[in-house]
């Protein structure tokens, strides 16, 4: 195996062992402190853009297997991993780490010292990388076409489609929608259709849902700006569930602003506290941006949870409408489902909504 290099905007190069894609691989670099779930974390594509430092030392000692991936294809732009598993020991496994990750054409570099990596990134925030075989061969990180902020439209839907269920209907708005909040749905009975990014108010009256769910997705939220209006007539008209990213639309929908983290939140062990009852809670979690406290109009939305370690903004309730809206991934995949029946709610929302406006049909006719 050849040798592989990490090279950071700030000068700083790590070595390690090429694996898989050999050509020039850039994108910010992060890391996830998930102890499991590589596989789901390669998968999801909110991670697009994004070169993934995992903190556990072994990587790849279950393999990889058909049913934990949460899209078709590995979102990452790069992997790095201290130690590489060759010769995983699971019952589902069908494939290694790092012949899956040829076959997807994702490089990755192993034997790196990713405790001095991940304290880097820490101490000095997230920078931008690059993977390279050849260190010469790459000269500036100034080229922003490489370094895109705007990775919604590559990972969302193009086409409009709908999975069947007897009960609420829901319009999953595809930001870069894991599987997972899909299933949650599903298993709750719902019938719901995966509609483009992209959509407007208007296409979405034409299907007549009970409820719209804004999913979550990778990037900078700030570039979806042109939609926000879009996005506060939806949720003016149907009960919304916003998730991670979806969470942050629907806050600069209503005028409040979003700023970046100095190392973001991914892995499975993060403690968030309910404001209302005190409780608190183990999430899973993958962002790099949250809602500004400051900037939220508390006539118009109550702060429901908020991180136990730095106190940043993780849920959001309309004082009026049936909106509510969560920073963590109640559907996890990896990670601890505490927070899953933020799904029932959402349609006890949805059903209680749908009372009220029968009831004051049935009043006023």
């Amino acid at each position: 195996m050849d040798k592989g290099y990490l090279l950071l905007e700030d000068g700083e190069r790590f070595e390690g062992i090429l694996i898989g894609d050999d050509d020039l691989s850039t994108g910010e670099v992060v890391f996830n402190t998930s102890m499991t779930g590589y596989q789901e974390i390669l998968t999801d594509p909110s991670y697009a853009g994004q070169i993934m430092t995992f903190c556990y030392p072994l990587i790849g000692n279950y393999g990889v297997n058909h049913l934990d991936d949460e899209s078709q294809n590995v979102h990452v732009s790069g992997v790095i991993i201290s130690d590489l598993c060759s010769k995983p020991n699971h019952y589902a496994s069908f494939q290694t780490f790092a012949d899956y990750l040829k076959n997807e054409g994702v490089p990755c570099l192993a034997g790196v010292d990713t405790r001095e990596l991940v304290k880097k990134i820490r101490n000095n925030g997230t920078m931008k990388g690059v993977i390279t075989k050849n260190p010469a061969s790459f000269s500036s990180f100034n080229d922003l076409s490489l370094f895109d902020t705007s990775l919604v439209p590559q990972v969302s839907t193009n086409v409009v489609k709908t999975y069947e269920g007897n009960g609420p209907h829901v319009a999953l708005i595809d930001y870069g929608y894991k599987k997972s909040i899909l299933n949650a749905l599903l298993e709750e009975g719902c019938k719901v259709t995966v509609m483009p990014y992209c959509t407007t108010y208007l296409q979405i009256c034409q299907y007549n849902p009970d409820g719209v769910l804004l999913s979550n997705g990778p990037g900078d939220p700030t570039a979806l700006s042109k939609w926000l209006p879009e996005i506060k007539s939806i949720t003016k008209k149907y009960p919304t569930l916003g998730i991670c990213l979806g969470h942050q639309l629907i806050a600069l929908a209503y005028g409040a602003n979003t700023d970046q983290l100095p190392f973001g939140h991914r892995g499975g062990n993060h403690p968030i506290k309910e404001i209302e009852t005190g409780k608190v809670w183990i999430t899973s979690q993958n962002h790099g941006y949250v809602v500004t406290e400051q900037s939220i109009n508390d006539d118009e939305f109550m702060i429901t949870y908020k991180n136990v370690n730095d106190q940043s903004i993780e849920g959001l309730k309309h004082r009026k409408y049936p909106i509510e809206s969560v920073q963590f991934h109640p559907e996890a995949h990896p990670g601890p489902i505490d927070t899953y029946p933020i799904f029932k709610q959402f349609l006890q929302n949805i059903n209680q909504t749908g009372e009220m406006t029968y009831a004051y049909a049935k009043e006023y006719s």
